[in-house]
């Protein structure tokens, strides 16, 4: 069964890894982390 689970979330991952490839979900990913870079208000302070 150990063996099984590793395959599946292997293909899960290269699935998502190869629609992050595509230019217009890069888009979409860059409006999203500059959305929460945003809202975010800067996080907490490096020491």
């Amino acid at each position: 069964m150990g063996m099984l689970s590793g395959l599946l979330k292997a293909g899960i991952a290269k699935k998502v890894f190869d629609e992050a490839r595509k230019p217009q979900n890069q888009a979409k990913l860059k409006g999203l982390v500059s959305q929460m870079r945003k809202g975010k208000g800067g996080g907490a302070p490096r020491p």
